[in-house]
């Protein structure tokens, strides 16, 4: 290989190249494909020029690249034909140079090689890259970023079964988001379902079927939970589910409240009146939890965007004043989350094409807004009936959409 370094700034990336003296093989092309895919373009991304392997650097993760890189070649088996040739690996003397850069700053663990200066100056730097940005709790996690694809026949259906006994059947990291909403458990008569009376058995039960979410989720895949505490049996759920999650290696992107306009808190009659003695908190909101599995950003095509400006600027407030389901009756549900609330999770956590999953899909809200925006969707439910009636909005939004269309 002809070790014939250049570096130049090209559209807001250091170019570094490096010319062969081989010709390029389609196993080299089909190597630098799937490297690229694990990387985000916006900061690595590798091509084949002619006679050139180039890498246009905006910023960098070294231990995080190595494993990706390693992975590259495992799915190819690059190695084995570079040695069978004869050959050095240019990406590996690509990551050489990468690595002799001396200028650089730092942010959030990483190494940024463009408009850098433009932050603050940052002391013993290398000190601060080994801690800044990393999630304590998240350092030993062992997720890959092997994607993986659904099982046939399971794509835009709605499956009614228990949960954990379904996603048993997917394999790792196939699902790029879950939005869900557990049953409340709090009295309320929810299919035939006796799970109002050992809330440990219930929690070991919940906690499986996320663990099962978490398996199927892809690196970077984004993990939504609507929860509402427990007030009558005093649990603070949503604590409870965060320090699961956390104890999953899953980290914690952040909690968004869902306050309900005009929500009449029906615990009035709880507690002492006027008196210190035990007055009740009334609550009108819920918690949205927010995880991710392995790396807080996620990637995907600038073109599957579809969040408007407006939209992103009011939704990353963390507080969302949306009026309850009104329809909780006509679908015949006592605990519906609003299409709206569903369709704001969509469109600021996920891209369009993406997979959608909601193990406890009930009347089937995370489905139908799917079908809406373009995503696709596995929904799993218990209830017979809930099922029949998600597969009715489902075909009814879907027929709503063709009309749309034509006008």
């Amino acid at each position: 290989m002809g070790r014939r370094r250049k570096i130049e700034e090209v559209d807001g990336f250091l170019k570094l190249t490096i010319k062969v003296k081989h010709q390029v093989s389609g196993d080299e092309k089909d190597f630098i494909q799937t490297l690229n895919h694990s990387l985000s373009p916006q900061d690595l991304k590798f091509t084949i020029e002619d006679d050139l392997f180039c890498a246009y650097l905006a910023a960098f993760d070294p231990d995080s690249f190595r494993d990706i890189l390693e992975d590259a070649r495992r799915k190819t088996g690059i190695t084995k034909v570079y040695e069978r040739e004869g050959l050095s690996d240019p990406v590996s003397s690509l990551l050489e140079e990468i690595l002799s850069i001396g200028s650089y700053g730092i942010r959030y663990g990483k190494r940024i090689y463009i408009g850098y200066a433009d932050e603050r100056k940052v002391s013993d730097r290398k000190e601060k890259e080994s801690t800044r940005g990393i999630h304590y709790y998240t350092r030993d996690h062992q997720f890959s970023h092997d994607r993986n694809p659904i099982p046939k026949g399971r794509e835009n259906t709605i499956v009614c079964g228990d949960s954990e006994d379904v996603l048993r059947s997917f394999p790792d990291n196939c699902i790029d988001l879950i939005v869900t909403s557990p049953p409340y458990n709090f009295g309320m008569e929810y299919d035939q379902t006796d799970d109002g009376v050992d809330w440990n058995a219930y929690l070991d039960k919940l906690f499986r079927v996320f663990t099962e979410g978490i398996r199927v989720l892809t690196y970077g895949g984004r993990f939504i939970v609507n929860v509402q505490p427990l007030f009558s049996d005093y649990i603070p759920l949503h604590h409870l589910i965060s320090s699961f999650f956390m104890q999953q290696k899953m980290i914690w992107k952040g909690e968004i409240l869902w306050e309900k306009n005009n929500y009449n808190c029906k615990y009035t009659s709880w507690g002492s009146w006027k008196s210190p003695s035990s007055p009740y908190l009334k609550y009108t909101w819920e918690f949205i939890e927010v995880f991710c599995k392995g790396d807080l950003k996620k990637t995907g095509r600038k073109e599957d965007i579809d969040i408007t400006d407006e939209e992103f600027k009011s939704w990353v407030v963390a507080k969302w004043s949306i009026g309850p389901e009104r329809r909780m009756k006509q679908y015949d549900h006592p605990a519906m989350f609003p299409e709206e609330l569903v369709e704001r999770c969509m469109k600021l956590f996920s891209y369009k094409g993406d997979i959608v999953l909601d193990p406890f899909s009930g009347a089937g809200t995370t489905a139908t807004v799917a079908t809406r925006l373009g995503r696709r969707y596995i929904g799993i439910d218990v209830s017979e009936e809930y099922c029949a009636t998600a597969r009715e909005r489902i075909a009814k939004e879907r027929k709503s959409g063709i009309q749309s269309n034509l006008i």
